[in-house]
C-alpha cells in the first residue's frame, strides 16, 4: 500500500480532514485526563481506613449546655447496657467523619522545622483497641498514658502515629522515641500502626491521606459527646440503632447528630458520594465523546466512499482486490487518526497542567497518552470498517456508469 496517493486524496480535502483530525485530538485530550481523574477517584474511594470497620459505629451528640464529665457518664453507662455491645469508647473522631483535630506540626520545639498538617485522633480508654488498628511497633496505650486535654489534645503526651507519617517525619530512622511539637504542646513517639485514614476520608492527597496521629486522652472538657461502638458485623446495625435510642433517652437535652450517628461503613459511603457521582459523569463523558467521534469517522468515511465509487470500480476494473479496498480506507482512516492522537497528546498535557493549576491535581502520568492513543486508534478501525466494506463491495461495472 503506497500511502503517497492517499496523502495526496487527503490534501485534496483538506477541511474535511482538518475537523475529523480536530476531533480526535479533543477526544484524546479528554479521553486521557476523564480516563486519570477516574483512575485518582477510584483510588482515593479504596483508601484503607486501617480500622476495623465492619465492627464500628459512631454515635455523635450535639450539646453546648451539657457537663462533659456528666454526659459522658450517663451516654458510657447507657450504651454499655446495650444487647451486643462489645465496646464502647469516647474518641473525638473515626475515619470518614467529621474533622475535629487538624494542626500543623514541627520538628523542633522552636517551630522552625515544619512537619506537615496532620489529624489527632484523641480516645479514651479501650478506643485504641476498638478501633482494631494493626499495631507495627510499640506497646498499646496503658493507663498512665492517657492526659488531661489542653483544648483539643494533651499539652504532653506519648503519641501513636501512622507507618506513612513516620516514614514522611523520619525517612529511614526508627520513630520510636522521636518528638514533635504542636506550637507548645510536645508530644513523644509511643508506637506506629500500620494504617489510619484522616478523618474525612484522607483528604489533602494521596501522600498525606495517612497523616494521622492517635493521642490517649482522659475523657472529660473538649473530649466528650462523640462515641465509638463496637459489634459483631452481623449485629452492627440493631446494635446502632438501640445505642441511638439509649443516647437519647440517657441525654434527653442533646441532639443526636443523625449523618454522623452511623456505621464506617456508612459515613465512607457518604463520603465519597460524590466521587461516585463524578466517576458516573465521566464514564458518561467518555462515552458520548467516543460515540460522537466514531459517528464523525463513519460520516466521514460513508461520504467519501459515495462520492469515489466511481474511482473505485476503475481500481476494481484495473485488478485491485476487495482486500486493497479495504486496506486503503484503513489506512486513510489510520493517518487521520494519527495526526490527531499527536495533536491530541499536546492538548492532554496542556489540560492537564490547567486542572493542576485550578484544581490542585497531580500530574498526568505519561502512560495514560499511548492508552488514549491505542483507544482512539483501535475505535478508528472499528469505525471505519462498515464504510469500508461497503466500498470493497463496489463492483468493476460501476467504473462504466455515469453520475
Amino acid at each position: 500500500m503506497h500511502i503517497a496517493p492517499i496523502l495526496s486524496a487527503l490534501r485534496r480535502h483538506r477541511l474535511a480532514t482538518m475537523l475529523i483530525a480536530l476531533e480526535i485530538a479533543l477526544a484524546c485530550a479528554v479521553l486521557c485526563n476523564a480516563c486519570f481523574l477516574i483512575a485518582n477517584r477510584v483510588e482515593q474511594m479504596h483508601i484503607q481506613a486501617g480500622v476495623d470497620e465492619t465492627s464500628l459505629a459512631q454515635i455523635k451528640l450535639d450539646c453546648d449546655d451539657c457537663n462533659d464529665v456528666d454526659l459522658n457518664a450517663r451516654v458510657l453507662s447507657a450504651l454499655g447496657q446495650v444487647p451486643g455491645m462489645q465496646a464502647v469508647s469516647v474518641i473525638n473522631a473515626v475515619p470518614f467523619g467529621e474533622h475535629a483535630g487538624t494542626a500543623g506540626i514541627h520538628l523542633d520545639a522552636a517551630n522552625r522545622q515544619p512537619g506537615g498538617v496532620v489529624d489527632f485522633y484523641v480516645g479514651g480508654p479501650g478506643s485504641f483497641k476498638a478501633l482494631g488498628l494493626e499495631l507495627l511497633a510499640g506497646d498499646v496505650p496503658k493507663a498512665g498514658d492517657y492526659r488531661a486535654l489542653n483544648d483539643f489534645a494533651p499539652a504532653d503526651a506519648p503519641v501513636w502515629i501512622t507507618r506513612a507519617l513516620a516514614a514522611h517525619l523520619w525517612p529511614g530512622v526508627d520513630p520510636l522515641g522521636r518528638e514533635f511539637w504542636m506550637d507548645r504542646s510536645h508530644y513523644r513517639v509511643a508506637g506506629v500502626v500500620a494504617h489510619l485514614a484522616r478523618p474525612g476520608g484522607g483528604e489533602g492527597g494521596p501522600a498525606t491521606r495517612e497523616w494521622s496521629v492517635f493521642v490517649p486522652g482522659i475523657p472529660g472538657k473538649h473530649l466528650a459527646g462523640n462515641y465509638l461502638i463496637r459489634a459483631e458485623p452481623a449485629q452492627l446495625q440493631r446494635v446502632l440503632r438501640d445505642a441511638r435510642a439509649a443516647a437519647i433517652k440517657a441525654a434527653p437535652e442533646a441532639v443526636l447528630d443523625q449523618q454522623q450517628s452511623r456505621t464506617i461503613g456508612e459515613l465512607r459511603s457518604s463520603y465519597f458520594q460524590q466521587d461516585v457521582a463524578m466517576t458516573g459523569i465521566l464514564l458518561g463523558v467518555i462515552a458520548a465523546l467516543l460515540l460522537v467521534t466514531a459517528l464523525g469517522i463513519v460520516g466521514l468515511a460513508s461520504f467519501w466512499v459515495a462520492q469515489r465509487r466511481k474511482q473505485i470500480g476503475v481500481r476494481r476494473a484495473l485488478g485491485a482486490t476487495r482486500r486493497d479496498i479495504l486496506r486503503y480506507f484503513q489506512t486513510e482512516n489510520f493517518l487521520i487518526v494519527s495526526m490527531g492522537v499527536t495533536l491530541g497528546m499536546v492538548l492532554a498535557y496542556g489540560l492537564n497542567i490547567w486542572l493542576m493549576l485550578s484544581y490542585e491535581l497531580p500530574r498526568l502520568p505519561v502512560y495514560y497518552l499511548p492508552v488514549g492513543v491505542l483507544a482512539l486508534w483501535l475505535l478508528g478501525q472499528l469505525a471505519v470498517l462498515a464504510p469500508a466494506l461497503r466500498a470493497a463491495s463496489v463492483p468493476p461495472i460501476a467504473a462504466t456508469r455515469t453520475e
